[in-house]
């Protein structure tokens, strides 16, 4: 992994928000690096482009490496305010992969329980949050955990890098039965049955549960949104109704109802990841 890490200094290493982040109850983001080693087929963030902070190499050669901030804890120490609410991270998973070798989250997280903000999310689907879980038991510490699907066939296909279901799901149960505030974020919603996708999520977690469809043209005129080799996997597999907005608002009933069953919430967009924030 070492050939695939890359270093830089960074100016600032948290950025006031705007839009949907900021809908949702968030002040600050943070992203300890930039590109993500997990390399998903469906990542919105190369869709940004230069407004995500990426250079062209970046969009262009998504997931085959990436650009940590090697000052980011000493300036995280000096940013931090107690009224602040952080998403970590919107534009790279900060349990990716190289995170293993680089061991940039201890920091940022001894960082946060010196001069603990209001609300700290960190937003992964990576298995090795577990490293961390001493330092995630902090009040002002959330995690989001990101489990796609119920079907690991589906998650091999997009998501290949990425951990099997199975462990994700004792990952958010880790997580919970330590006491940390977890959350199971369904997103983005891949083809999946939604029942049995519900029922992962409640046995691993007792709080609400936040998703995402996958991003679409006619609903997102602009913006980020699902990169083309999604659309081309759904396709392939003929299963191209997941990228229809409709079908996509029947699969969020489908979801809602099945959480309702089981005496939780269930959101999306801002309403719901505000729910992390509060």
């Amino acid at each position: 992994m070492t050939g695939r890490i890359r270093w830089q200094s960074a100016r600032s290493i948290l950025s006031p928000v705007s839009g949907f982040l900021r809908e949702a109850g968030f002040t600050h983001s943070l992203t300890p690096s930039r590109n993500c080693t997990f390399g998903c087929t469906y990542c919105y963030v190369p869709t940004m482009r230069v407004h995500g902070g990426l250079k062209r190499e970046d969009w262009e050669h998504w997931g085959q490496f990436t650009t940590f901030k090697e000052n980011a804890a000493a300036l995280l120490a000096k940013e931090l305010r107690p009224d602040m609410a952080i998403y970590c991270s919107p534009l790279t998973d900060p349990y990716q992969p190289a995170e293993a070798e680089v061991r940039m989250m201890p920091v940022l997280l001894e960082a946060v329980h010196a001069r603990p903000p209001r609300r700290f999310v960190i937003q992964t689907r990576g298995t090795l949050v577990l490293r961390d879980i001493e330092l995630l038991r902090h009040p002002s510490i959330r995690v989001s955990f990101s489990i796609t699907t119920d079907d690991d066939t589906i998650r091999r296909r997009f998501e290949p890098h990425c951990a099997p279901v199975a462990e994700r799901v004792a990952a958010l149960s880790a997580l919970s039965a330590a006491g940390i505030a977890a959350f199971a974020t369904l997103a983005p919603l891949l083809p999946c049955d939604p029942e049995a996708l519900t029922s992962l999520a409640v046995r691993a977690t007792p709080n609400a549960l936040v998703g995402d469809p996958l991003h679409v043209r006619a609903v997102k005129p602009g913006g980020a949104t699902t990169r083309p080799g999604a659309f081309r996997i759904l396709d392939h597999h003929r299963q191209s109704e997941y990228a229809d907005p409709a079908w996509q608002a029947g699969l969020i009933e489908r979801l809602r109802a099945a959480a309702a069953r089981h005496g939780r919430r269930f959101g999306v967009g801002p309403e719901a990841f505000g729910w992390l924030a509060e």
